[in-house]
């Protein structure tokens, strides 16, 4: 989860909001190179971003407290 957290804020950096399509991916870029079955083809993770967002937003009220305010802190839409 922490990957995916990673990549919703190098989205909101670039970007400067976290309104991410639900079928968009994000490349994480990584110093290790690929790992698992979603590495890319240039040394970076391929993270589904629109996706784990959507399921966080459908499970917020099971959240921890922290993980809502990292999400906060980014502009999340709930």
């Amino acid at each position: 989860m922490a990957l995916n957290l990673t990549a919703a804020r190098q989205f909101h950096a670039r970007e400067g909001h976290l309104r991410v399509p639900r079928k968009y991916v994000e490349l994480r870029e990584t110093q290790d190179g690929p790992t698992g079955r979603q590495g890319g083809a240039d040394g970076g993770v391929v993270v589904k971003l629109g996706t784990w967002l959507d399921n966080v937003r459908k499970r917020a009220a099971k959240l921890p407290e922290q993980r809502r305010t990292d999400l906060d802190e980014l502009g999340m839409r709930w």
